[in-house]
């Protein structure tokens, strides 16, 4: 088997996950748009939050051409990527009871906002414990996580919930369990992940869907421009002045 037909292959399987997405998906995503865009409506602020390689389909969201200016991202410190040494370090504190409620209490999170958890299998305490204390705090709370893991996967919070189960509207990624597209009799483990582009497809859909909730509205979205065209950093600087008070990445 050539590696060119293993790189079909996942092209495929991702594509496949994708198509499922938007199919079975779309009332979601419109519902999750709309709820951002109400957001933005009545002078909410938006933050997104993922650990780990979860992370990675947050920071898309954040600061970003073509993007949302008003979303935000929301750092637990050790856990927002790989950077951190050792990179196991993230893994285990996504484990730690507690930490979650700490981190939100000491954030600009405030009622009315809209806060975006991506969590792949939701079953670690820290987005389970995120959900519920942002919800407590009366924060909108939008779930990104594949729902399989929740009938095939023990809940490591205390409560043997998930994400899912403290979410105001929940996106299914629809990944399989252990998130990896592809199989050969001569590699001894699954591999290929498809989450990161499939959970990132997903968020930029729903911002896609608020900006255009707003503008039916007749409400300027608040979108970012690429710096590296010409009146792209003029334009977002109009921007950043405007919503300056929801706009925490410049701080």
């Amino acid at each position: 088997m050539s590696d060119r037909t293993l790189a079909g292959q996942f092209f495929d399987a991702a594509i496949g996950l994708l198509q499922r997405v938007r199919d079975e998906e779309a009332d979601s995503i419109t519902a999750a748009g709309t709820l951002l865009a109400d957001t933005v409506a009545a002078g909410g602020r938006l933050f997104a939050f993922g650990a780990g390689h979860s992370s990675l389909a947050a920071q898309d969201v954040v600061y970003r051409a073509g993007g949302l200016a008003l979303m935000n991202l929301l750092t637990v410190p050790g856990t927002v990527g790989v950077d951190v040494m050792p990179a196991t370090l993230g893994s285990a504190l996504e484990r730690v009871d507690g930490l979650a409620a700490a981190v939100l209490d000491s954030s600009p999170l405030r009622a009315g906002d809209t806060l975006v958890i991506v969590s792949l299998s939701g079953r670690n305490a820290l987005p389970v414990d995120m959900a519920q204390h942002a919800r407590s705090l009366g924060v909108h709370v939008i779930g990104v996580t594949s729902v399989a893991y929740a009938s095939e996967t023990s809940s490591r919070h205390s409560s043997g919930t998930y994400l899912k189960d403290h979410c105001d509207l929940v996106l299914d990624s629809k990944i399989a369990i252990g998130d990896a597209e592809l199989t050969l009799d001569t590699v001894p483990a699954p591999f290929a992940p498809a989450s990161t582009v499939v959970t990132s497809a997903l968020l930029q859909a729903v911002l896609a869907t608020a900006a255009g909730v707003l503008a039916e509205r007749g409400i300027e979205p608040p979108l970012l421009r690429s710096g590296n065209v010409d009146g792209g950093l003029e334009w977002n600087s109009r921007v950043f002045d405007q919503y300056a008070d929801r706009i925490f990445y410049r701080r």
